[in-house]
């Protein structure tokens, strides 16, 4: 199983809510007890444990899906960590294929693998009236919506290894998504 957690590299983007993926593949490792790395002339940061692999593009959401041929191979579980403006904090959604929703990560790796992966969303709300989606996406959470979103990413990760163990998809996602 390979899982792409997407977001925007270094410190200017961490805690805002476009890295919602970085976050909840952190979680993922931590767990595992692995450690991403980024290799000489990598794009990506990766983390390896049995047949779990963790990537963490470093190429900007709007092109995580450069890296992805080189690390996703015929028989792959390809899970990708997102976040959803569409979902109130706190909640997760997981569903397998579909489109990008206007999602620009999801657009690239739709572009890079096709579009038969299993997403996982994590929650982050929509904009207030009259701020800009990118402004949204770049900012850094309230206190209570952090909250709210770190225990989703803590769920997230939960299910994510739930499939990583053998647990079915249905099952997996009935719980998740409810």
């Amino acid at each position: 199983m390979i899982v792409f957690g997407l977001g925007n590299p270094g410190a200017k983007y961490r805690g805002t809510r476009h890295n919602a993926g970085f976050e909840t593949v952190e979680k993922i490792a931590a767990l595992k007890g692995i450690k991403l790395r980024k290799r000489c002339f990598c794009l990506y940061k990766k983390a390896v444990s049995d047949s779990l692999t963790l990537i963490e593009p470093l190429t900007y959401m709007n092109l995580s899906g450069n890296i992805a041929p080189e690390c996703v191979g015929g028989d792959d579980t390809v899970v990708v960590v997102v976040d959803q403006m569409d979902l109130p904090p706190g909640k997760i959604r997981i569903r397998r294929g579909g489109s990008s929703a206007g999602h620009n990560g999801l657009k690239s790796m739709i572009g890079a693998i096709g579009p038969d992966f299993i997403r996982v969303y994590i929650g982050t709300g929509r904009p207030a009236p009259g701020v800009k989606v990118v402004d949204h996406v770049l900012a850094k959470y309230s206190a209570e919506d952090r909250v709210l979103v770190s225990e989703a990413e803590d769920r997230a990760a939960e299910a994510i290894l739930s499939l990583y163990g053998g647990e079915s998809f249905e099952r997996v996602a009935q719980r998740a998504n409810s």
